[in-house]
């Protein structure tokens, strides 16, 4: 079985995400900073007329606050009626991968950050890092709840 992924880069690291789940990707844009949000929401944003939360990926994956620039993109996700967009760096390419080539995440005694990877797989020359999407944007990172 393969899977067809977008590929981009968050703090320098390569990441893929299902294509599937991609609903567009857009450029940035400032966001409207929402009082209360958990840390990793940079704020809210406006896709045509539906208020979407900007997650700040780096600050999601533990990596701090991104400083964000005009080079940066958001690619909007959705996953069932949730759909929030995501800060990456840059948007790189579509690859097909067999699931047989991805291996688990080690066990870093850190369980609630490696459950948001599904697998890392060498490409070229680099390790390419698969989110989990339903971990890393489920319902409850809307409420704070981490």
């Amino acid at each position: 079985m393969t899977r067809e992924l977008i590929t981009f880069e968050v703090s320098r690291q390569l990441f893929g995400l299902d294509i599937a789940a991609i609903r567009e990707i857009r450029a940035w844009s400032p966001v409207a900073r929402f009082p209360g949000a958990p840390s990793y929401i940079a704020g809210m944003a406006n896709l045509r007329g539906n208020t979407l939360p900007i997650v700040d990926l780096g600050s999601r994956l533990g990596w701090g606050t991104t400083q964000t620039t005009e080079r940066h993109a958001i690619i909007v996700v959705q996953m069932e009626a949730l759909m929030a967009g995501l800060i990456v760096e840059t948007v790189s390419d579509l690859v097909n991968l067999s699931e047989e080539s991805l291996q688990p995440p080690p066990s870093l005694g850190v369980e609630e950050m490696t459950s948001f990877i599904d697998g890392l797989t060498p490409v070229g020359n680099r390790m390419l890092l698969v989110l989990n999407l339903a971990q890393l944007v489920g319902r409850d990172w809307l409420r704070g709840e981490e």
